[in-house]
This record gives structure tokens, sequence and C-alpha cells, in this order.
């Protein structure tokens, strides 16, 4: 049966482990889609300059740029008309002086009901629809932050941060693994100019897996020539992110802030704009425009990719592409609703989607 097919296909996706650790490529992926609408509309071009709790997600050393007031972030966003959900939230409390800022981060992504027809077909050939079952696929992380002044004049200011996270996934009742992983960043931010640096998975993320099948789930693998897994470890590369940023002033109530970031990854070549092996670097370009610190307008570009041109099947001639990216914010009070319209698949099969978040500041207005 093709639906038997597609579930087996599924169980090696998620279960081709071998029973050595050893580095994966494109391991712990979800932890590499973003976080926030304002960050997504500006090319994910964020370590140099955020500032809000979602510092927590791309650079824990701008949450020291969240004063006074604790501060909540929330985000939802889709894969593929629904199948797919995304799901972040983090808040975020500064401490007395605003020399020291921690924060708590957790992501969710998820394909829920995944249709279970290991037993659609009986022994005898029979096909028994009350044997299908549904189960989900999802990867969490949980991310404490910890974020600190180093250094303040007029004319120059230094901050660092620190996460510690930790990572759970799950295939139904199948398989389960639990991870840990450090990240670092580090911010510098003068008159005129914004750098950053982030350093992700620093000490090599692992998971461990294990799995859980019955003797008969077992048997029905065998017999279709299926691998059974074992208890296995995959690790995380070490990831850099490099920053820099501006902000030109355009009038007495408005800015344009530009920022470009250079994703290096060591994890071997990719399909990236700067490629080689072991090390790979993806460029990210984002601009806003700030009018008023009320409203603000958003874009950017980053995953440059060869692929092959339109409609030349025959002389397969690739060109470079990318992925654009836009929206805008509002902010008002304590609230502020950030807008982005993005490309959350790959570049051979757009599907742009329309992402929304809210960051909320705990002040306190009352006089």
């Amino acid at each position: 049966m093709k639906t038997n097919r597609l579930y087996l296909t599924l169980l090696i996706t998620f279960f081709s482990l071998t029973s050595s650790a050893q580095f994966r490529k494109y391991s712990n992926e979800f932890l590499n889609i973003g976080a926030g609408a304002r960050g997504l509309a500006m090319g994910s071009a964020q370590v140099a300059s955020v500032k809000d709790g979602t510092a927590g997600y791309w650079n824990p050393a701008g949450l020291v740029n969240v004063k006074d007031y604790p501060q909540i972030n929330l985000m939802h966003a889709e894969y593929f008309a629904g199948i797919g959900k995304y799901d972040y939230a983090s808040v975020v409390f500064p401490t007395a002086g605003n020399k020291r800022t921690i924060g708590i981060t957790g992501l969710r992504f998820a394909v829920d009901d995944i249709m279970n027809t290991l037993f659609l077909v009986e022994p005898d050939g029979s096909i028994n629809y009350n044997n299908i079952q549904a189960f989900s696929s999802a990867d969490y992380a949980f991310i404490f932050s910890f974020a600190q002044k180093m250094k303040q004049t007029e004319r120059k200011n230094v901050q660092f941060g620190v996460n510690a996270k930790v990572i759970h996934r799950s295939v139904g009742k199948f398989a389960k693994a639990w991870g840990f992983g450090l990240d670092a960043g580090l911010q510098i931010h003068t008159n005129k100019w914004k750098f950053g640096i982030a350093g992700r998975d620093i000490t090599s993320t692992f998971n461990a897996w294990s799995f859980t099948f019955t003797e008969r789930e077992k048997e029905v693998l065998y017999l279709t020539n299926n691998e059974i897994p074992v208890k296995s470890t995959e690790l995380t590369a070490p990831r850099l992110v490099l920053g820099i940023a501006r902000d030109f002033k355009l009038g007495k109530k408005s800015s344009l802030l530009a920022e470009a970031n250079l994703d290096v990854t060591f994890d071997g070549q990719r399909n990236t704009l700067i490629s080689a092996d072991p090390v790979s670097a993806d460029p990210k370009l984002g601009l806003e425009l700030n009018i008023s610190n009320i409203f603000y307008l958003r874009g950017g570009i980053n995953n440059f990719q060869r692929a092959l041109s339109d409609g030349d099947t025959v002389n397969q001639k690739k060109v470079w592409i990318y992925q654009p990216s836009a929206g805008a914010g509002f902010a008002i009070g304590n609230v502020t609703i950030d807008y982005a319209f993005t490309n959350l698949a790959n570049q051979s099969n757009p599907l742009f989607t329309h992402i929304f978040s809210l960051k909320l500041n705990m002040a306190n207005n009352k006089k």
C-alpha cells in the first residue's frame, strides 16, 4: 500500500542513526527557523542589533537591552498548509540596575496526526482501517539565558550572554531523544556601529536517542526490509554567526537600520554562497525603517543557493537564487505587533506564509 510505504519512509528518515556518535549535517535544524516576525522579515539578520526578548534565540547578549520591566514574546507559524506547526514563546526578566538579564525561551516544531499504517494490512491480506492510529513527531527546545553588561561608556557598550538549552525530540511512542548544549554571544555597540557574534552549539550539542518497539512492530519492520534502530547519539556541530549593523538618521523622527550577517557552519559543504568542506557560509541582509518608534517597515534576503534555471531542462544551467522577505511592525504603548511575509520552504518549491508575533512589555503605567 502507498500509505504503508509512506509510513516506512518516515521511519527510515527519523531512525537512520548509527550506534556510534557522530556529527550530522542539519542536526536539530528546527533550531534554525527563527524567532519573532521582526527577525524573519529582516532575513534573519539579527545578531548585531537584536535588543528585545527574542535575543535569547538570536544572540543572548542582546537581552541586556530589555530594561526595567519583564517582557513577553509570542509567535506562531505553520508549514505546508498547516501540516507542520512552529511555536515560540519567551519571557525575560531584567534585574535591578539593568546590568543583568535572565530569560526563558520555549520552541516547538511538530507534525501532528501522522497516520500509523503499519498494521493496516492483516496477515491474511485484508485491510483493517481500525488498525490505523495517529501519532505526532515533535521537537522541543528549552533555552535558559543569562546576559550581562561588561563595559558601558558614552561611546561604547559591551555586553555578553550565554544560553543553556535542553532539547527533547519524540516520534510517537517509537523514539525519544534528550540533548543538551550551550550558546554564547557578544555585542559591541558604538555611537554609529553595532557588532555582534553568536556561537551556537559551542559544546557540540548532542541528542541521545532511545527506541521502543513491540515484538510485533519489529517483526513487520524486519519483513519489510527496514532496519530496526538501536540506541544512538548524534552531534550538532558548532555554528558561528557574525554581524555588523548601522543606524542612519533620516530625519528627526525616522531612521534606517541596515544589518549584514554571515552564518558560518562547520559540518561539511552546503549549497550556500560560500561553499567548502568543512566550512560553508551564508550571508543574510536586513533593513528596518523606523518611523517615530511606532511604525516599522522591514525587508531582507538570505538563503543564497545555486539551482537549475526555470524551464532549462536541457542545458541544466544553474543560477544563483535567494530567499526574500518583508514585513512591518506597529507599536502602541507596551504592545508591539510584528508581521512577516517569508518563505518557510525550500527554493525549488517556495511556500510563502504570513507570520505574526506579539511583544508585550510588562510595564506598570500607573502613576
